[in-house]
């Protein structure tokens, strides 16, 4: 942008983007809209932007190198850390970008453009008994794409892990306009890879020389938090690549895509996105409420619930039940809780078969009361 005012450069904006399919708003009123997220901050936006397609996104990363200012992706806006909030153009693919390209009963994947909201995807996969596992507390808005640059998880992680565990691959276009495709690649062909003059090939060269170099492997090891963390966005996800089949003796494969998963959409602009689907989950659900007077007691609790396999375990310490006395919706719920605990954790189970789930669940109580872990 340089030195020029707001309004010279919205004149650009509009001289530029003559071939733009999408909607541009650059008026104060509506990025004003676009100044936060969820999260407690603010900062206004110089424009707004709804591409309509990859063609659209293209010009306005070309813009945006010309012009020397940021690019922030936004989905629907449930982060809350502030992610999508910035000086620069906001580029929301909630609009325009929501179609559901493919779906793989066979192979069980899903091809996605970058808008396509969590809930509504699950809805669509219903028909072919499958659906997308992670879940957001806001999956009835949150975006694909949104969740991908999050890396979210939510409640059924221990059966499904994150989102980045269901990344297959990526297209995406980089900071000089190059289209790419991301996925799973051998040593072999990330060093054929490298050997191209371009920015996807200066990429992969710089992986190349990062993961081949022992001491630098090294210090990603001491320094990345355990691999068996995999609730976690500390950055950016050297570790999974470094401990990925084309350097180390892992079966997971190299994908530059599971990389890009968390990276909050500051590498790429991503435009399609392959995922991995699940069966339904079980028609049957149920939940085991325990309270503790000892707070330490919950924690070791919930290690010997995980022996259990369950779908979730939640945890609300005395805090958030105290706030529940005078919430009119939870009111009724208090009658579930025994006592003034110190914390309650809820454990859901889940399968087809009712007298399945009874028996687990039975069995579960039991062991916890063999511990004089809480009550039930």
């Amino acid at each position: 942008m340089g030195n020029c005012s707001l309004d010279i450069f919205h004149e650009r904006i509009a001289s530029f983007f003559k071939t733009f399919k999408g909607d541009i708003w650059t008026d104060e009123g509506h990025r004003l809209i676009f100044t936060t997220d969820a999260s407690i901050y603010r900062e206004l936006p110089k424009a707004i932007f709804f591409p309509k397609d990859k063609t659209d996104i293209l010009q306005i990363i070309r813009f945006a190198s010309e012009n020397k200012v940021s690019v922030i992706p936004r989905g629907a806006g449930t982060s809350l850390a502030g992610q999508v909030v910035g000086d620069g153009l906001i580029v929301d693919i909630s609009r325009y970008m929501t179609t559901i390209l493919e779906v793989n009963k066979k192979e069980k994947w899903v091809r996605v453009e970058p808008g396509v909201i969590r809930d509504q995807l699950n809805l669509y996969l219903k028909d072919y008994n499958l659906f997308f596992g992670p879940e957001t507390s806001t999956s009835n808005r949150a975006t694909i794409a949104g969740m991908f640059g999050n890396n979210s998880s939510g409640a059924g992680f221990l059966h499904y892990g994150t989102t980045r565990e269901s990344i297959i691959s990526v297209k995406a276009i980089l900071s000089n306009g190059e289209d790419v495709t991301f996925g799973n690649m051998s040593l072999e062909a990330i060093k054929e890879k490298a050997a191209e003059k371009s920015l996807e090939g200066s990429i992969y060269r710089q992986f190349l020389n990062i993961l081949s170099n022992k001491d630098l492997l090294k210090e990603i090891a001491s320094q990345y938090p355990d691999s068996k963390l995999h609730r976690r966005n500390h950055g950016y996800a050297l570790d999974i690549l470094a401990n990925s089949s084309a350097f180390s003796n892992s079966d997971i494969p190299f994908n530059i895509a599971r990389f890009l998963a968390g990276s909050e959409g500051t590498l790429a602009f991503i435009y399609e996105i392959k995922i991995k689907l699940f069966p339904l989950p079980p028609r049957n659900k149920l939940l085991i409420l325990t309270s503790f007077n000892d707070f330490d007691n919950v924690f070791v609790a919930n290690l010997e619930l995980l022996k259990f396999k369950p779908f979730a375990v939640e945890l609300m310490d005395d805090k958030i039940l105290k706030l529940t006395e005078k919430n009119p919706t939870q009111q009724k719920n208090r009658q579930l809780i025994k006592g003034n605990p110190k914390a309650v954790l809820i454990t859901e189970i889940a399968d087809n078969n009712i007298n399945t789930l009874k028996l687990q669940a039975n069995k579960i109580i039991n062991h916890l009361k063999t511990l004089n872990f809480g009550q039930y």
